[in-house]
């Protein structure tokens, strides 16, 4: 599937076949390639737990307001942000030149240590854009998926084990779909959207094509 054609068919989905499984393989496709999205000083600070077994996937939708997706999607990724990723730099950066880690370690360091707003920002960016890759990538296997925040984040922590430096920050369910996604609601215009050079500036002009 070509990236345009992924980036126009990824609707949020919400009915899935309860049936289907994604295999081990599949799995490692889905990671392999969404951990290469960017992140602040390669800190790579996202978390996966992603949940099959069915008993668990009952448990997550009861935290998550009763959303039947949870449990019928084939698999439901719970993203966690790693706020201590800035504490140990030796992990992301051991394939940098010498020269480059010396410059970049404390500058990691002063730049998140006392500043918990700057950590937890930095890792509700970083699931942001690798939630996003993995929808892309769900597309480019023929799954469809639905992110979610619709979810107790503290229910969650507690069923699938994360602590508190790994707080849930998104869900992603991923799987066959049984019916497409309601029409979409409105998307707005360029010119509400894009200004050039300056806020407010809005000589793009013109309506986004909707399907």
């Amino acid at each position: 599937m070509e990236l345009l054609e992924a980036i126009r068919t990824r609707r949020s989905v919400k009915q899935f076949d309860p049936n289907h499984e994604i295999t081990d393989e599949e799995l490692r496709f889905l990671f392999e390639h969404a951990a290469l999205s960017p992140s602040s000083f390669n800190m790579q600070n996202w978390r996966f737990v992603a949940v099959r077994d069915k008993a668990l996937k009952e448990k997550l939708k009861e935290a998550s307001w009763g959303q039947a997706q949870v449990a019928d999607a084939s698999v439901c990724i719970v993203i966690s942000g790693d706020l201590k990723a800035h504490e140990d730099c030796s992990r992301y950066l051991r394939n940098a030149p010498p020269e480059v880690r010396e410059a970049l370690e404390p500058m990691i360091k002063g730049f998140y240590d006392g500043h918990p707003d700057r950590i937890m920002q930095e890792a509700c960016r970083s699931v942001g854009i690798v939630s996003m890759a993995i929808m892309l990538l769900a597309r480019e296997m023929d799954y469809h998926s639905c992110p979610m925040i619709g979810f107790d984040p503290r229910k969650v922590s507690e069923i699938v084990g994360l602590d508190e430096d790994h707080p849930p920050l998104m869900m992603v369910v991923i799987g066959k779909a049984l019916a497409p996604a309601r029409p979409r609601m409105g998307l707005l215009s360029l010119e509400e959207l894009v200004s050039i050079d300056r806020f407010g500036n809005h000589p793009l002009r013109g309506e986004i094509p909707e399907d």
